[in-house]
Formats: C-alpha cells, structure tokens, sequence
C-alpha cells in the first residue's frame, strides 16, 4: 500500500509539472478573453475608488492607449487632479512637497500590455516554480526574466486567472472578475510594497474600452 501511495504522488507530480510555464500563459489568455482580442485592446478608462488608508479614500480615474499613454486622475473637494502620467514624451507626477506637477527626466513608462502578453517576442523567458497557496486558491507559480528583471506571476490552477504579480518594488494582488466586452478583467486591485509607503486598493465599478481620446487628454496641464 505504502508503494502504491509513493507510486500515485509521482504520478501527479509529473501530472502537474508537465504544463510547462508557456501553457500556463496560454491557457490565460485564452481564457480571459485570447490573444487576438487582447491584441484588439487599444484603450481603457478605469473608474472607480482607490483607499490610500483608513480615511483616504479617493474617486479615481485612469486613462491608458497604446503603447505606452497613461494618466491617473484623483478627485480631492470635487475638483479632479492629476497625479500621475506619461504623454509620449514626458512622464511626471505629483510632488506633494509643492504640491505641484513634476516632469520626470528618468519616468520609465509602463508597456501597455502585460510583460506575458508575447513574452518571448519581448526577450523573457518563463519558467513554472511549482505550485503555491495564494489565500486560499492553489496556484501556478510563473517566473518570468529578462536580464536581471524578474516578475513572479500566480495564475489560478482552475480558472488560470492572474491572482498575484510580485515585482522587485511591489506586489499586485487581482481579484472579482467580471466580463468587459469580450475580455476578463479584475475590477479589485491592491498594491503593496516593502516600504508601505505607497500601498493602496481600487476598487473598480466601471470599465471603458476602445473609447477615442481627445487629443491632449495625455497632456501635461
């Protein structure tokens, strides 16, 4: 009997191991709506509220086009503020020491698309670390390198949604799910780092995609 149990643990072991981090990715984007649509994804509004604390919590906005336009805008006494945002050119963010827009000379904007999305086209590559407990959902462990940067993803075992995003900074946790067009998105995001000096949670309740822009919506103003 011992050996019958050894022999059945071998066997899923190797059961589990033999999706390899490439299918895991796939399975994904396929089930969150396929590649070919995440493709079609040129635009997206956010709105909702973000909680910077027990006390803060705040409307926000997020504006994002391809490749690489962003704008988060958060309403204080009814008047809406930008606090952060990249127009092609510029990137800048509040200073809240002046309380005042910054340009950032070094403002390294973020791609459009998730790092997974053609992974192998960008030069990363992925490997499967196993299997881990996030919360209490079973999840596979994805690492995906490029030079010395790594990103830890943990996508679902049953439904292969990304739950957690560990970068060197901060962590991502994704949840509540909900069909937008023809994709899958979360509508709860939280963010956490070591420092906690900018950890928040967003809670989504609207979700635009493929809207046109006004030309100078990216703008610094």
């Amino acid at each position: 009997m011992k050996k019958l149990i050894i022999l059945f643990g071998l066997i899923c072991s190797s059961l589990i191991f033999a999706q390899t981090a490439k299918d895991i990715i796939q399975q994904n984007l396929d089930k969150s709506g396929g590649l070919t649509n995440w493709k079609l994804l040129n635009s997206i509004i956010l709105q909702g509220k973000v909680s910077l604390g027990i006390n803060d919590i705040y409307p926000i906005k997020i504006y994002q086009q391809r490749p690489n336009l962003t704008k988060t805008v958060i309403t204080i006494g009814k008047k809406d503020t930008a606090i952060e945002g990249f127009d092609g050119e510029k990137g800048y963010a509040m200073n809240y020491a002046t309380n005042k827009l910054q340009v950032y000379e070094n403002y390294k904007p973020e791609s459009f698309d998730n790092d997974f999305i053609d992974y192998e086209n960008k030069g990363f590559t992925a490997e499967l670390q196993g299997q881990e407990k996030i919360g209490e959902n079973l999840c596979y462990k994805v690492e995906l390198t490029k030079n010395v940067n790594k990103t830890i993803y943990y996508f679902d075992v049953k439904t292969f949604m990304l739950l957690k995003e560990v970068k060197k900074d901060e962590t991502l946790s994704y949840s509540d799910y909900r069909k937008v067009g023809s994709l899958l998105m979360p509508y709860r995001i939280e963010s956490s780092s070591p420092k906690k000096d900018g950890d928040y949670v967003m809670l989504i309740n609207k979700i635009e995609i493929n809207k046109e822009f006004p030309a100078n919506t990216f703008k610094l103003k």
